[in-house]
């Protein structure tokens, strides 16, 4: 194979149009680097695994659907333990941070890190760094054993605590270094991973041998290139419970509607899958589909219908649906929050008003309305079997790149296989629904709503969605791998 150089992105190239986006080394910027055997051969609980380490060359590929003559695309590589490892056990300082809103199954990943350390690697020091990023200037660290975390992943929230904003680089990397920490793990969402990226690039300035590793969380499931965040799927469980007692409520009462707003800020992940697994929603609006009130076509008219017809209905909306028309109706300007993400207009209250003075208006039509918001009780609630199987995964395999001197990374699931991801592609941009997928289409078909979406709207989405790919390094990008690019899942 032929590198790339030592340049960011590291780019690694094969046979056959084959290109590894590589995760940063220590020994990219630290010479003479020594390494050891690496522990976990001699333990136990490995004795009777046919193959204890991953292969150097194992990576991971970021589309598995593709043409015949599609050149073989990215990959990433392969999490899992090394070979080599470049700590020696005792020599382990480890942090572990917690940034950005609750999500489920953050003590679980605490949890996992602080246990996979010490079981797997004979870790005994690692330091929990209270409320956020802003605990690594003006706290006191927390000392975590195994004994203080063995019963935390039973618990909602992040026994560490947290808060929005605090990123200071500089003061965050001073305290690194004056606290001697060679180790940093960091638990959030795509706003974390920024501010872990820059931790990072801080870090390597310094030629410090520290490993900076994230781990994604985040209720939205919006962070690129993996398959989905921990605490998913637990909301989307939780978020039943909402849209059973709306429904509930709306059967239960004459001309009754049911609204449930859940999270997602710009992306509707966890209302479009709440609503497939529930089948009882009438209409789910996402920030990522545009919808009108009035009209032919428009919200009001489907409500009038469906309430004619069945006497009911269930509509969900993502917090993030609809700000454009609240602006409109109000003037209200963009503000922004300590972290830099825009403070949303409540659109559940503001879409029940607008239903309810619609009705009550020249065309009168007795309904009732009751309007559900569970946005804190999913966001506070433990994580459930399936992310508690993700949670541990994710933190061994951060735990096994960390060791074997990988840096500037986060984990996550590639098509079901776990791989390291350089900071930038984890940051470049936001996961979004893609309403042009077979995947809406799918939602449509459950509750007969409709689009919403003029031809020209539908032909915009569809550019917007599938952009010309950008060649790395100057490379010519060819029509097979557009192709490619535009297969839907």
């Amino acid at each position: 194979m032929e590198c790339a150089g030592n340049h960011q992105p590291k780019i690694v190239r094969g046979d056959d149009g084959y290109v590894l986006e590589d995760v940063p080394h220590l020994s990219d910027y630290i010479s003479d680097l020594p390494h050891y055997l690496n522990p976990l051969q001699d333990n136990p609980a490995y004795s009777a695994t046919k193959k204890y380490f991953v292969d150097a060359g194992d990576t991971v590929a970021q589309q598995i659907v593709v043409h015949k003559n599609n050149p073989r695309g990215t990959h990433f590589r392969r999490a899992g333990p090394s070979q080599k490892v470049y700590f020696e056990s005792e020599d382990v300082y480890a942090s572990i941070v917690t940034c950005g809103a609750l999500c489920p199954g953050v003590n679980t990943v605490i949890r996992e890190i602080v246990c996979g350390l010490f079981h797997m690697y004979g870790v005994n020091k690692v330091a929990g760094i209270e409320v956020g990023y802003r605990g690594f200037y003006s706290r006191n660290t927390i000392k975590l054993t195994p004994k203080v975390v063995d019963n935390i992943h039973k618990r909602g929230g992040t026994i560490l605590g947290t808060s929005p904003g605090g990123h200071d680089t500089f003061k965050i990397v001073d305290s690194i270094e004056d606290r001697s920490f060679n180790q940093v793990y960091i638990v959030g969402g795509d706003g974390t991973q920024k501010g872990a990226s820059l931790i990072f690039e801080e870090i390597k300035r310094r030629d410090l041998k520290v490993a900076v590793a994230g781990i994604p969380i985040t209720i939205d499931n919006d962070i690129p290139v993996i398959d989905k965040s921990f605490g998913f799927d637990t909301a989307v469980e939780e978020a039943q419970r909402a849209i059973n007692a709306a429904h509930v409520e709306a059967e239960s009462t004459d001309n009754c509607i049911g609204l449930v707003k859940l999270m997602g800020r710009n992306s509707g992940h966890i209302a479009m899958h709440a609503t497939l697994a529930s089948r009882d929603v009438d209409c789910c609006l996402i920030p990522e589909s545009p919808f009108y009130l009035e009209g032919p076509g428009g919200l009001f008219e489907y409500i009038k219908t469906r309430l004619k017809e069945n006497g009911h209905m269930v509509i969900v909306i993502a917090e993030g649906a609809g700000q454009d028309l609240i602006s409109e109706g109000t003037g209200t300007v963009d503000q922004h929050d300590t972290s830099g993400n825009e403070l949303l207009q409540d659109v559940g209250l503001w879409l029940s008003q607008k239903i309810k003075d619609h009705f009550a208006g020249p065309k009168k039509m007795a309904m009732n309305l009751k309007y559900i918001d569970p946005t804190y009780m999913i966001r506070a609630i433990p994580s459930n079997a399936s992310d508690n199987v993700s949670c541990t995964l994710l933190a061994q395999s951060a735990i096994h790149g960390v060791m074997a001197g990988y840096t500037g990374y986060m984990v996550g699931p590639v098509n079901g296989k776990h791989a390291y991801i350089p900071f930038y592609r984890a940051i470049e941009s936001q996961r979004k629904v893609v309403i042009t997928d077979r995947m809406w289409a799918r939602l449509l078909s459950s509750t007969n709503q409709p689009s919403f979406l003029s031809p020209k709207e539908i032909m915009a989405a569809r550019r917007d969605e599938n952009p010309q790919k950008q060649p790395l390094d100057g490379e010519t990008a060819t029509s097979d791998e557009s192709a490619g690019q535009n297969i839907a899942n």
